[in-house]
């Protein structure tokens, strides 16, 4: 262990940060949940180790799982970083999940086997709530489109010559009321149409 003053002072600020989220995740799930939580992580870590013996595992994958669960549940809570740059956490998180990818892609075998360990927890947990996020974001996505689309229709439709306030914007437009579903006329039209 390196008695260095800064190592020694990031070592206790990651500590207190993982205290800080452990306590808000088992706040939040309960004790029983948020140990199961990290059970699964440290088992599937430790697996992992099996399947590699040579190799020496590190549990900062594990943390990792945990401050990606916290910024999840609390995605708008405001991290200070050097004590002065406000960072909502789920930016740190959406960094963290870039990292985990380039580490799947570029790294190791052990490295992409720990990391998939330690993140299991994290899909077992927040799958569910993934999926219908993502559902509901195509839905979210469809609805403004649409809404979208029907500002851009116009109010007025003359039903003769189909003219629009846009396509004529001095053009004063009618409806009649003794035809069926009272039906848009201009002025050119309105009183030379058929009674439908």
């Amino acid at each position: 262990v390196s008695t260095d003053p800064v190592n020694m002072i990031f070592l206790f600020f990651g500590l207190y940060l993982f205290y800080l989220m452990g306590t808000a995740l088992e706040n939040h799930w309960g004790s029983f949940r948020y140990t199961l939580y990290i059970l699964i992580a440290y088992l599937a870590t430790i697996g992992v180790v099996w399947v590699q013996p040579n190799s020496a595992a590190t549990n900062m994958f594990i943390g990792g799982s945990v401050f990606l669960a916290f910024a999840f549940l609390y995605p708008d809570f405001v991290l200070y970083l050097f004590f002065i740059l406000p960072v909502k956490i789920k930016w740190l998180a959406l960094i963290t999940w870039i990292g985990y990818g380039v580490a799947l892609w570029l790294g190791d075998w052990l490295t992409r086997a720990m990391v998939l360990a330690a993140t299991l927890n994290f899909l077992l947990f927040f799958g569910r709530d993934l999926i219908q996020k993502a559902r509901y974001g195509r839905r979210r996505m469809k609805a403004q489109a649409i809404s979208a689309a029907q500002e851009d229709e116009p109010f007025h439709r003359c039903v003769i010559c189909q003219r629009t306030e846009r396509s004529d914007p001095k053009l004063e437009f009618r409806y009649c009321p003794e035809c069926a579903g009272a039906p848009c006329y201009c002025m050119d039209h309105i009183h030379q149409h058929e009674h439908r």
